[in-house]
């Protein structure tokens, strides 16, 4: 059943477990590639006022690359600043990458700003039991997401028994599953099964090519004889860094369809397919995900909230073809979008 306890009596943490929209947010850069503080500002007041439960900031759509480097603190705490304008909690996930010496020091930075929560992402200079020990030093800080991130951008596939050892880890609140790869998602939940831990360890969905379906889904893992129902319970996604009035409005529904709604249910596994092949044209599946955030600011772009497209990187730029993809995607589901709603508060955000 739905939970009718009112936002301002549950905790963080309950607030997450319940199940949020929380999108990656992205880094709003001027031409000459410097912060764009005043634009930073409006994509978080858009992102609270369209309803997101969250943040997560410094994580992929927040490009890598700001880690190990001096802009990381700033749009760390831009970002909690201005979420503190508004009355009602926004849970603060701060992304954490590298080594466990920096990944604890970005823990300890993000403690310091007001962040709630770690998304941690995957190292390729550690093995499995290397990321287990790098994510019980940083829980000490502060709790942990895990994060299965797909090989194409950086991450790496990682064992059902490693899932199994990480959300047996106490300070484990959540797991990011972005594998892009069904089989991969099914040894998250199974992991998390087996370390006992399905009602304390929120799931939330990453897999950007199979959001809906995702969401819709109670799944049934059967581990030593035993039937578990594990489910995923929100989305921390680069998807839903654009879109995203409709995006909190999407996930109500899930909750609904998950209660036990069929028509629920059948809308949104029709809307399944649309916002997935979307999400191709943003993310440029077709290049292995080379504009994927040059994509999303696009869509920023047109819809006024960014000013370019710009990246840290001067050749992160849309693929080939990419802008046409663009273009069909945006004039076949313009039910997918908020232009309305951004419209709307624009001027007021950027103000």
């Amino acid at each position: 059943m739905l939970s009718t306890v009112p936002d301002a009596q549950l905790s963080v943490r309950d607030l997450f477990r319940r199940g949020l929209v929380i999108p990656a947010h992205p880094l709003a850069l001027t031409e000459d590639r410097k912060l764009d503080e005043r634009r930073q500002r409006a994509l978080t007041r858009y992102y609270v006022e369209a309803g997101a439960g969250g943040l997560a900031v410094g994580v992929h759509t927040t490009q890598f690359a700001i880690h190990g480097t001096d802009l990381l603190p700033p749009v760390l705490e831009l970002a909690a600043r201005t979420a503190g304008e508004y009355e009602r909690e926004v849970v603060l996930v701060a992304g954490a990458t590298g080594t466990t010496r920096q990944a604890v020091a970005e823990a300890e930075l993000a403690r310091s700003l007001g962040y709630h929560m770690v998304l941690l992402s995957p190292c390729r200079e550690l093995d499995e039991d290397g990321l287990i020990e790098r994510a019980r030093a940083v829980g000490e800080v502060l709790p942990v997401i895990g994060f299965y991130l797909q090989p194409a951008v950086g991450g790496r596939t990682l064992s059902r028994n490693f899932w199994t050892r990480l959300a047996s880890i106490e300070s484990v609140v959540g797991i990011k599953v972005a594998p892009f790869d069904r089989y991969r998602t099914l040894d998250v939940l199974h992991g998390v099964v087996r370390a006992g831990r399905a009602a304390e360890v929120a799931l939330y969905t990453g897999n950007d090519d199979h959001i809906l379906a995702d969401l819709v889904t109670t799944h049934r893992v059967v581990v030593d004889g035993r039937e578990v129902e594990i489910e995923f319970v929100g989305g921390l996604l680069g998807q839903w860094a654009v879109w995203v009035r409709r995006a909190v409005e999407l996930l109500e529904e899930a909750k609904l369809a998950r209660a036990g709604d069929d028509a629920a249910v059948r809308r949104l596994l029709t809307l399944d397919g649309h916002l997935t092949d979307a999400n191709a044209a943003i993310f440029d599946s077709a290049n292995g995900f080379h504009g994927c955030i040059p994509g999303i600011h696009e869509v920023l772009r047109r819809q006024g909230l960014l000013a370019g497209r710009w990246c840290l990187d001067p050749a992160e730029e849309l693929s080939p073809g990419q802008l046409a993809e663009l273009d069909r995607i945006w004039a076949a589901y313009p039910w997918l979008r908020d232009d309305d709603f951004v419209s709307d508060g624009l001027s007021r955000w950027l103000a």
